[in-house]
């Protein structure tokens, strides 16, 4: 799994005194970006091959402020055309979180999904989520 430590921002705390709860998927979109190059090596936006078709994320214990969060990110399964990103936030070795994101390959000219190359399907594969 690709991991990336980040210090929680003193503004993404709410009123309850915890990272609130719509930080999560800001924080896993950044996470993406390994996964983004595969397909983007330069993350050229002007060459973006990916879409995003769902997002979801399990709250299992609370996140803190000055507290460094670990990130991690993996693939759970690999479709035809899409695949689906696995992902945990940990603080104090606890997992506080669980993010899953289908994203797919996507023609932006012409509207339509594309299907994934065998050589794209290994380099998902390289990092499957255990």
């Amino acid at each position: 799994m690709f991991k990336e430590i980040i210090q929680p921002r003193f503004n993404e705390t709410d009123a309850l005194g915890h990272i609130n709860n719509t930080v999560l998927t800001q924080w896993f979109e950044g996470a993406r970006d390994p996964i983004f190059k595969l397909f983007t090596p330069d993350l050229d936006t002007r060459q973006w091959r990916l879409i995003l078709a769902s997002i979801s994320v399990q709250f299992k214990a609370e996140l803190f402020y000055g507290v460094p969060v670990e990130l991690r990110t993996g693939i759970s399964m690999v479709g035809n055309s899409s695949f689906e990103v696995h992902q945990e936030a940990w603080q104090k070795d606890q997992c506080c979180a669980l993010g899953k994101a289908v994203l797919v390959q996507y023609d932006f000219a012409t509207k339509q999904k594309i299907l994934l190359s065998t050589e794209q399907k290994a380099a998902l594969n390289e990092h499957l989520a255990s």
